[in-house]
């Protein structure tokens, strides 16, 4: 049986042995800053309270597919998070609006999904990317300010300066989400 968590993560077995955990074996780990496995053993009182105070985490199993399992998902918490995008929505611009507070409004139609205020967005003009990563920055059904606007409703969109924005531009909302490893 082998350990699955990816070439990211190193895995070192400091010391084997058998027999009950001792405070050798502590003394090690302390200064490894590993953590101490027991299998079908248990520990001595004084070596559970020197493992206290020394800092070592000592874990006990007694099946093994508990402990390899356990000691995967823990591996696998040191890993870089993986994240990917999510489309949340797009609008298409119909009509542009000046404003002194904000810039430059998008009068538009939702055509998919949801258009979310303090989003991430992109423009884009003939399927080209024009602006990347710019944010919602205010959102607005009629006069009124809103949180998000679903498919088939118009708003207007204020993206601040991060974009030259034109009629007939597409306006794609998305979020980055972490990806569950398996």
């Amino acid at each position: 049986m082998q350990l699955d968590v990816g070439a990211e993560v190193d895995l070192r077995v400091i010391h084997r042995g058998v027999g009950a955990i001792t405070k050798s074996d502590i003394t090690l780990a302390s200064a490894s800053t590993a953590v101490v496995i027991g299998f079908n053993v248990k520990p001595e009182p004084q070596t559970a309270i020197f493992a206290d105070q020394e800092g070592v985490e000592v874990r006990f199993y007694s099946v093994i597919y508990n402990a390899i399992e356990e000691i995967e998902l823990s591996l696998k918490g040191l890993l870089k998070p993986e994240f990917e995008e999510i489309i949340l929505g797009t609008a298409e611009v119909r009509d542009l609006f000046k404003s002194s507070k904000v810039g430059t409004i998008a009068g538009s139609i939702v055509t998919e999904g949801i258009i979310r205020r303090n989003a991430k967005a992109r423009v884009l003009r003939d399927g080209a990317v024009l602006a990347e990563d710019v944010t919602i920055e205010s959102l607005k059904r009629f006069k009124d300010d809103a949180t998000e606007v679903k498919e088939g409703f118009e708003c207007g969109i204020g993206v601040g300066k991060g974009a030259d924005l034109q009629i007939g531009d597409i306006i794609q909302v998305f979020e980055m989400r972490e990806k569950k490893r398996a």
